[in-house]
């Protein structure tokens, strides 16, 4: 992990709901930290010591369940990462964070982001808005687990990842998307996600080049995530 100082183009979660006059502070008080892809930077139960924020490149959060790693979701350009540690008191962190891509992150300590939320009222309520987004979709994937089979599972979570990713170019969802991670976040094996991935590529729903995937049918991948 490196650390450098680097001018902050002020577009990340808090710059955008921060009142101008505290960037000067946020300047002194941010680290930007430059790391590699597959490098960890925050472990599940360490310690809180700040928040992240995305500046370059792309993130996957989890959680050890049962042994085995369950991504909760991805954060781009711009998004917070951490803020589930953020408590009244000490705390740790639910979960753990791993750059899928090399990135650049700006820390934020603890103590200072809780000011700038007591602060900065458009920051504490748009934090609040995220928190409920997120809970929505953490709980309609629990609710999946039991109602959808693996290729429904797997159809949401693609529609999910091109919504929150966007798209590139060639119409490919913007990220590289390994196998094991799409399980991950399926919440299925390794075989059941090789197995529903080939199933919906030989039926012209998706398309995949280089660990990215395409969706081709919209329709019937949304058919397949309702059913």
């Amino acid at each position: 992990m490196t650390k450098k100082v680097k001018t902050c183009d002020h577009t990340c979660f808090m710059c955008k709901h921060v009142g101008v006059e505290w960037r000067e502070n946020i300047n002194i008080k941010r680290t930007v930290i430059c790391l590699k892809k597959g490098q960890q930077f925050i472990a599940e139960g360490g310690s809180v010591d700040g928040v992240y924020f995305v500046q370059q490149g792309l993130v996957k959060v989890y959680q050890c369940r049962g042994g085995k790693d369950s991504i909760v979701r991805f954060a781009k350009k711009g998004d917070i990462v951490g803020h589930r540690g953020v408590a009244v008191g000490k705390s740790l962190f639910p979960i753990s964070a791993m750059c899928v891509e090399d990135s650049v992150l700006c820390f934020m300590p603890i103590d200072f982001f809780k000011v700038l939320l007591k602060t900065n009222i458009g920051l504490t309520y748009e934090l609040l808005m995220f928190y409920a987004e997120e809970l929505q979709v953490s709980e309609q994937k629990v609710v999946n687990q039991t109602r959808l089979s693996v290729k429904g599972r797997l159809a949401w979570s693609i529609v999910q990842l091109e919504n929150k990713l966007g798209i590139d170019e060639d119409g490919y969802i913007a990220m590289v998307l390994s196998k094991t991670d799409l399980a991950a976040y399926v919440g299925c094996t390794y075989e059941s996600a090789y197995r529903m991935l080939a199933e919906l590529i030989g039926e012209g729903v998706l398309c995949l080049a280089n660990k990215r995937v395409k969706i081709k049918d919209k329709v019937r991948l949304l058919y397949y995530s309702e059913v």
